[in-house]
């Protein structure tokens, strides 16, 4: 399964965030700048991504972003399923569809992804992940956030 860039780019905004240290916080711009996307496109990803719980997002002079709970309570799967459209196939209009198993065959596919997503949550992605955080902050920083 291939998930849409929508989702990709929300994942990896989640792992930047994640690895920032404790109560630091960044804009849009720079996790932009990181990972090469416009930011169109990211101000909409961190739009759902915030409305779901999962960024915090606050405007003004101090403001900035920052997760929206511990990383370690963001099951990787739970955010997949907010983003992602997973109906793999339309039936609708298929004329098979009565005697055709290949819907069941797929979504039972999706499920077993989703499952073995839900055993990582971000946490797991980014705890002493140096060679993350030297990427991400160009040095490791003192305290992760994770908890």
């Amino acid at each position: 399964m291939q998930l849409t860039s929508f989702t990709d780019y929300g994942l990896r905004a989640l792992i930047y965030l994640a690895s920032l240290p404790e109560g630091q916080q960044t804009n849009i711009t720079e996790v932009t700048n990181t990972y090469g996307v416009s930011r169109n496109n990211m101000v909409k990803i961190i739009n759902q991504l915030s409305r779901a719980g999962y960024i915090a997002a606050t405007r003004g002079k101090n403001g900035g972003l920052r997760l929206g709970m511990p990383a370690s309570q963001i099951v990787i799967g739970d955010v997949v399923r907010k983003m992602e459209p997973l109906q793999l196939v339309d039936c609708a209009s298929c004329s098979i569809t009565p005697a055709c198993r290949l819907k069941k065959a797929l979504h039972d596919a999706v499920q077993c992804f989703l499952q073995e997503l839900d055993s990582y949550t971000l946490a797991d992605l980014v705890e002493r992940n140096t060679q993350l955080y030297e990427i991400i902050l160009s040095e490791p920083p003192v305290a992760i956030n994770t908890q």
